[in-house]
């Protein structure tokens, strides 16, 4: 039975990221999507200028009307908030939802490398640990983990007791289970984890490609729902997201522009 997705997250005009990075991956494998923008964004801010519209108003007037007609959805990913009042508004759909069985998936969208993405404001960390509350999973990026948490970056990664202390701080804050991508673990790029359907923790090493794309976190979320939504566990859903990002970058790492993002509808196919 194919699973009813609805995506909060910003549309970008010039881009593939965000909502446009994972609507066609996440059809591509069957399930029917929605989307509610969170925001309109020129282009990816990987360029440096950008113009964005914040769509809080918008969304204030849609979930009545969603309300109204009675539409459900069996999971619910987000992704960039615009504002800590949206993320209140947001965070309050998703947990009625919950409450009538919908899986939330919340990706904290603020930054990486150590640094916040332009524009990421103090607010816009209060406004992720308000999504995160309400998430039956979350997969923070380490710089995310760590601005969601309070703790300090280290440019060399963690240890691996460090890593699951991070992932504690992150189920402290209500998630049920967490994820914390692009972390090094010991000197090892990995992804760790805890999964609370079985009370089990993971931690898978990868090998890393060294260029820089926006949005593939964006296509990790996409295929890692993909795989849950299917009935695969956790480490198998995730071990398919890692896969899969691996095959996108390593067939487009030569690519000018690489600002713009995978172009992932020529290698839907693969994933």
């Amino acid at each position: 039975m194919k699973k009813q997705i609805l995506l909060i997250n910003d549309m970008a005009g010039y881009g593939k990221v965000a909502t446009a990075a994972m609507l066609p991956i996440l059809s591509y494998f069957g399930h029917p999507v929605y989307n509610l923008p969170t925001a309109l964004v020129s282009n990816t801010l990987d360029y440096g200028k950008f113009n964005i519209l914040d769509t809080t108003e918008y969304i204030k007037g849609v979930f009545p009307v969603w309300k109204e007609l009675g539409f459900t959805f069996d999971a619910i990913a987000t992704g960039f908030i615009a504002s800590e009042n949206q993320a209140q508004i947001i965070s309050k759909y998703c947990k009625e939802q919950a409450e009538q069985g919908t899986a939330v998936y919340v990706d904290p969208i603020m930054g990486d490398e150590g640094k916040l993405y332009n524009g990421v404001t103090d607010a816009a960390i209060r406004s992720m640990r308000e999504m995160v509350s309400v998430a039956h999973l979350t997969y923070p990026n380490y710089t995310e983990a760590c601005y969601l948490t309070d703790s300090k970056y280290n440019a060399d990664g963690a240890t691996r007791e460090e890593a699951f202390q991070l992932v504690d701080r992150l189920r402290q804050m209500g998630a049920r289970s967490v994820l914390i991508t692009s972390i090094k673990v010991d000197g090892q790029p990995s992804v760790v984890g805890y999964n609370a359907a079985d009370d089990t923790t993971l931690c898978l090493p990868y090998t890393e490609i060294p260029v820089h794309f926006p949005g593939t976190g964006d296509m990790f979320s996409a295929i890692l729902i993909a795989h849950l939504l299917s009935g695969e566990s956790l480490q198998q859903s995730t071990e398919s997201a890692m896969r899969g990002v691996y095959k996108l970058i390593e067939l487009n790492k030569d690519n000018k522009d690489k600002n713009r993002g995978i172009p992932v509808e020529n290698y839907l196919n693969l994933l």
